[in-house]
């Protein structure tokens, strides 16, 4: 069941993402004002406040993004004004309005290398370091990395891969590098038509450099968001895209014979398993949740949406949450998918007696 509770934000122009923190206990909003505001949730009265905000940017700052906890609390932002920035939380005395706070948010650095609009900005996962990817419209992903976690002033350019197309989101594959090679997705909003929208980019830990393994060739609308799903044992990855409406594609990578080798496979198998109309309309983010199972995704319907596949691969709407907080019923069609099988539907699901076991006059005998 959803609670949902209104944040009254005070920004003063649009926003245009919202961020929650490794624990979901804070979270982060930037706006088109140039700023960025901190809440911190109360667990008692299940509220959130404000604990801090600046001007971040002197442009529309358009993503912001947490680091791993572990390398303490660390933000980054991506504007409009061409620039990045990192943040770091520190301990002293702050403002936020008429308001004293114990800490206060500090700019580390920013990063200047892109000649156009930086749309897009995320962390890598914790085991590849504190590690930061950028992409811009002039067509570039940039790979940045803090050679020492406790100077983040310092952080060195290390890749820059040219995508040749005008780039608005990028994610990283969460999965252990054990079991499969870093990858990264990149999505494209360039309306020509015949240019592949979304690229899959995997790290050649031989050559020292990322490589573009594929193409998503059944997307032709121009992309909004990208999320990879986490991975807790699929021998394929799957990535949600948002676009006109709302695609899920299962990525199976080539696997090497030794076990003790990570599958660098120059090549995946690409399937689109999910089409989901439902929003009828512009699909403009989507997220996972932690076991990567349940796909979140907004759009201009005012809506929010949860998606959930079953065993043969058909995916349903389970839950719809409204702009003003109510929740509505998940409407009985479900999404196109590669098995459109009825039984085994969510909502649809029939369970058959195709047999009976007779009382067993003997032990059984357990391995």
């Amino acid at each position: 069941m959803f609670v949902a509770r209104g944040v009254k934000t005070d920004h003063k122009d649009l926003i245009h993402d919202v961020a929650f923190d490794y624990y979901g206990t804070r979270m982060a909003t930037c706006s088109s004002d140039q700023t960025v505001r901190v809440w911190e949730l109360d667990a008692q009265e299940g509220n959130w406040n404000c604990t801090a905000s600046w001007k971040a940017h002197s442009g529309s700052v358009w993503k912001v993004t947490w680091a791993n906890p572990e390398y303490g609390q660390v933000i980054a932002t991506c504007s409009f004004d061409r620039t990045a920035a990192v943040w770091e939380e520190v301990v002293g005395e702050g403002s936020i309005g008429d308001r004293i706070s114990a800490t206060h948010w500090v700019k580390r650095t920013t990063l200047v290398d892109s000649r156009t609009s930086v749309t897009d900005v995320k962390f890598a996962p914790r085991y590849l370091g504190l590690v930061l990817a950028t992409c811009s419209a002039d067509g570039f992903v940039r790979i940045y990395e803090a050679p020492d976690v406790m100077n983040l002033t310092q952080w060195s350019l290390q890749y820059e891969i040219p995508v040749k197309l005008s780039c608005s989101c990028i994610a990283w594959n969460p999965t252990y590098p054990r079991h499969f090679a870093p990858m990264i997705a990149v999505g494209t909003d360039d309306s020509t038509v015949d240019v592949p929208k979304v690229m899959i980019y995997e790290f050649n830990e031989n050559l020292r450099r990322w490589n573009r393994i594929e193409s998503l060739k059944d997307i032709t609308d121009p992309v909004n968001d990208l999320s990879f799903a986490p991975n807790l044992g699929r021998s394929h990855h799957l990535l949600g895209v948002a676009t006109k409406d709302l695609k899920v594609v299962s990525l199976e990578p080539s696997m090497v014979e030794d076990e003790n080798q990570v599958p660098s496979s120059n090549k995946v198998t690409i399937r689109t398993i999910a089409q989901c109309p439902d929003h009828n309309s512009t699909v403009w983010r989507v997220a996972w949740n932690v076991t990567g199972t349940i796909l979140a995704s907004s759009g201009d319907d005012g809506c929010v949406r949860l998606w959930k596949g079953n065993y043969m691969g058909n995916w349903r709407c389970v839950s719809i949450l409204r702009g003003d907080g109510t929740q509505a019923n998940a409407e009985p069609t479900s999404a196109a998918a590669s098995a459109t099988s009825p039984v085994g539907s969510f909502g649809n699901s029939r369970f058959m007696k195709l047999g009976a076991a007779a009382a067993l006059k003997q032990d059984v005998v357990w391995h």
